[in-house]
């Protein structure tokens, strides 16, 4: 794998912005391999333990702290950056939040519309745009991670086991939902049985969709169906899958998980597979009419 060119300098100056889970330290690892410098932010509360040990530069953040972050790549030279893994919103929910985590003055000037005058909304596609605009104001600019890590999507197919035609009825059914949902930047993920929905997603995420569906069909049995949206922006919020979205809906009682091929990234899909069959819970990578009809690219 070759890193993308990124600057005109001969070793690359790369901003990773880490929010919850693995994803950004292989990204990070990824990139250190390829000789770049990585200088990361990691989202306080969210990041995983050794992130800093693949990083040139390594300062953590509380998530209303928008301007110390861009003086720290700014102080450092960064001009292109990523985002990997993701930011949870729900905690901007509770209550005395906000002087809980002390907002800056770019963190004010940049959400204001939306959490103060409330001219803008909350989705996730709204909040992030206007983060990325933030940084690409003070000529920071974003590109998919993806970019550095094309095999860690998944690909089209079986990957544990094979779907009955009644489980794959349940995963054409819950991709239309789950499409719908995703278009109206609400949730990705589809929970059902016998195509009855049985939970959909909102701010509370994968898991706890999952968890709820466990315990309104306590027999299990079901189906969760994770996509990307119809207007998904690879520079974040990608779907991604791994050994923990597995072992909540094997806690659950859920028997098949099915998502977006080419647009979902697996995090150590051995172990996934392995612990797939260990719990019989089939996994498949899903392409819908549209994508199956596009030509492969040579």
């Amino acid at each position: 794998m070759s890193l993308p060119q990124l600057s005109t300098d001969r070793t690359a100056r790369v901003g990773l912005l880490a929010g919850w889970g693995d994803y950004p330290r292989l990204v990070a690892a990824a990139l250190q391999a390829e000789g770049a410098e990585v200088f990361a932010i990691g989202v306080r509360g969210h990041v995983s333990a050794g992130l800093q040990d693949h990083c040139h530069s390594y300062r953590e953040i509380g998530i209303a702290r928008l301007g110390a972050a861009i003086r720290f790549w700014r102080r450092h030279g960064v001009s292109s950056a990523i985002m990997a893994g993701k930011i949870h919103k729900l905690a901007l929910f509770r209550r005395g939040s906000w002087l809980q985590h002390l907002p800056d003055w770019e963190t004010l000037r940049t959400f204001a519309p939306h959490w103060i005058t409330r001219t803008e909304d909350r989705r996730d596609d709204t909040l992030v745009h206007a983060l990325i605009g933030s940084f690409e104001r003070h000529g920071i600019h974003f590109r998919p991670a993806t970019d550095f890590l094309p095999e860690l999507l998944v690909t089209a197919g079986p990957i544990v086991g094979r779907l009955s035609a009644a489980q794959k009825q349940d995963v054409d059914f819950a991709w239309q939902h789950a499409k719908q949902l995703g278009a109206l930047d609400v949730g990705q993920t589809v929970v059902v049985k016998g195509r009855a929905v049985l939970a959909l997603e909102a701010i509370e995420g994968t898991d706890q969709c999952i968890k709820r569906a466990g315990e309104l069909c306590p027999q299990g049995g079901f189906t969760v169906v994770k996509v990307a949206k119809p207007q998904q922006d690879m520079r974040f919020d990608v779907p991604t899958i791994g050994l923990g979205t597995m072992q909540t809906i094997a806690d659950a009682g859920g028997a098949v998980l099915a998502v977006e091929a080419g647009r979902t990234i697996v995090i150590d899909q051995p172990a996934l597979e392995k612990f797939g069959r260990r719990h019989k819970v089939k996994v498949f990578g899903h392409l819908d009419a549209d994508q199956k009809a596009q030509p492969r690219a040579a």
